[in-house]
Parts: structure tokens; sequence; C-alpha cells
């Protein structure tokens, strides 16, 4: 069993992580930290861990191996450095990190100090996604041409919150929730993204960073593929919707993206010849439709779970790993420089 110390006790750390702890089967959380003297309090009580109000003092904690990271994005990059030198293993809440230098600074310190380093872009831990993955790989849809991801959400001017500030968070619902959908649709695919063209804009609320955002995306093996990521779309009207289209077929999923276990996802498979049809008929035509059925499961205690057996295993992760961050966070900043100038660009 690892052991794992939290840093940062709020937000999505109490909303999902602490919840998904007793899901966990090889990490127990022993240590919890944050500024906040009273949340710190609460969360250890609550897991019967033990509560620190510095990450230095949690830190220095011997019988913590690994923390999780789950605080804004402004202080990641101090965090995840001293978690290095103190030996921990880190898992970092998205994105990485505010700027490409930071990220390569936090990713060779964790390496300097022999350490492993992952990234908190859950999604790809939903066994729904994990299907769709693996029927690609497949080749069950074929050549893979075009995909869309969504996810959005209601989020109104807050005062304090710190994803509307981007010298805290980086930007608005393109970095906060759009990156998401890249790193999802790059795991899916099984190619990286090469270009991006992007629109961003502020339509309904008044805080400095974007609540609007849809970015066009080339991949490396050809693939198209839509993000829209939105800021002011009502809760109950977005379906975050996944779909993944090839030349002999399709998946297509609600619920699949965000932070539930649950949803649903449907696979298209044409079993008709490739002969040009004029009629167009889709009632007439000869698809095979089927439910992608998988044992949900908790991604937050997948995610800490995996870096857990890395760990136990003295094996460096493949997967979800911190590079992978950074260059999600390299797609992201050339999203902005598009919306910027207008222009596509290349991720370099």
């Amino acid at each position: 069993m690892v052991k794992w110390g939290i840093i940062g006790c709020g937000g999505i750390a109490r909303r999902r992580m602490i919840p998904a702890l007793p899901e966990c089967k090889n990490s127990q959380v022993v240590a919890v930290m944050d500024v906040d003297r009273a949340a710190a309090d609460e969360v250890a009580a609550q897991i019967g861990a033990r509560a620190y109000y510095t990450e230095a003092e949690l830190l220095r904690n011997p019988d913590v191996q690994a923390v999780y990271i789950a605080t804004p994005v402004f202080l990641h990059h101090d965090q995840v450095i001293a978690a290095a030198k103190a030996g921990k293993h880190v898992l970092a809440e998205k994105p990485i990190a505010l700027a490409v230098s930071e990220a390569e600074e936090m990713i060779a310190a964790c390496k300097e100090a022999g350490v492993y380093f992952t990234e908190g872009y859950m999604m790809k831990f939903h066994s729904l996604n994990e299907a769709a993955r693996s029927m690609v790989a497949k080749g069950e849809l074929g050549n893979i041409v075009f995909a869309r991801a969504q996810l959005s959400c209601w989020y109104p001017d807050i005062k304090g919150a710190w994803r509307q500030d981007p010298k805290l968070g980086g930007g608005g619902s393109l970095m906060d929730m759009a990156t998401h959908c890249y790193d999802l649709l790059q795991y899916i695919i099984g190619s990286k993204i090469k270009e991006v063209f992007a629109y961003t804009d502020t339509l309904t609320f008044k805080y400095p960073v974007e609540d609007s955002s849809t970015t066009m995306l080339k991949f490396e093996n050809g693939a198209h593929a839509v993000v829209d990521a939105f800021f002011n779309v009502p809760d109950a009207a977005g379906q975050a919707r996944l779909e993944v289209y090839g030349n002999k077929g399709s998946i297509q999923s609600e619920g699949t993206i965000g932070q539930m276990p649950g949803g649903r996802m449907y696979a298209y498979i044409s079993s008709d010849s490739k002969d040009y049809d004029p009629q167009q008929n889709k009632e007439s035509l000869d698809v095979v439709k089927r439910e992608v059925m998988r044992k949900p499961v908790n991604m937050y205690a997948q995610e800490m779970d995996y870096l857990s057996g890395c760990i136990d295993k003295g094996k460096a992760p493949a997967f979800s790993t911190a590079e992978e961050g950074l260059f999600i966070l390299k797609v992201a900043k050339a999203a902005y420089e598009s919306s910027r100038t207008g222009a596509g660009t290349k991720v370099e």
C-alpha cells in the first residue's frame, strides 16, 4: 500500500479525490495540507489522516511516498519541484503549469530526483473511453478521419475564482476544459496533434478569461477533430458528447467526458460494400449498432492507483505522464496563438 499526501484540500480534491479514496486498491492517504487550517483539519478528520498547513511540513513526513497536488495552476511549479527535492512521487492536477518553461523545469526536477511524475487528465481512465481506444487500435472503425469532443458547464462571474484570473489559471474554458478533450482525443485516436485553429471569446460573462472556445485539430495521422469547450452553457444543456468516425464506422457517446464514471456509448459498424450509394438512405443501410458495455470505474481512484502501481513495481509510468501534460500545454498555447492571429498554428 503506497502512502500518499494531498496538497490542497479544496475544489477538486474535496469534490472528487477524497470521495474516491475508499475505491483505491493500493493507495492510502496519510497526510493532507492546506493553508486554510479549517479545511485541512476537516479533511484530515474525515479520512483519518494527519493535517499540515504548509507544503514543507507535509513533505518532511517520512511516511509519505507520493503526493497529489490539487492546488490552483500557478502553484504547481514550486510545489512539484519541492516534492521532487523531498523524494516524493507526484500526481499533479491539470493543466500542468502556467508556462511551458515551468513544466519543463518540473519534469527535469523529478527526473533528477528519480521520482515519477504523472498528471491528472483522468478521463483516459474512464472505462468506456478505454474501450473506445481499444476499438480504434484494433481497427474496428477503420482509418480514423474525424472526431469531436464537447465539454461545457455554467461558470458565472465569481469573486475570487482563480480559474477566472489568467494570472492564476492560465486561461478560461480552453485551458481548463478543452485541454481535457485534446488529451482524450489523442489517447483514443492514437496520434498526436500537429496543428490547431481556434476561436476564443468572452460572450456571456465579464471575467478576463474566455468563456467560449472552439478548436479545430489536425493529427499526425491526418485525422481532423473539433473540440468545443464553453463556460456559458447551462449544465443540463451540455451532453458531453464524444464522437469518433472512421471509414468503417463510428463510436458515439454521451456522458463519458466529465468527472463522473457513467455515460452511454454506441458503436455503428458498417457491413455494406464500399460502392457509392446515390440514394444515401440511412434507414436501408446495413449497419451493426451495439452498445459498448464496460463496468464503471472511479477515474480518480484509478489515476492514483496507477501511480501507486508504478511505485510498487519500480517501473516508470508509460501512460498519463507529465511529458504528455507538457505536450497538451503546448497544444493549448498554440490554440491561443491561433485565436490571437486568426491563422492555423503548428504545435512545436
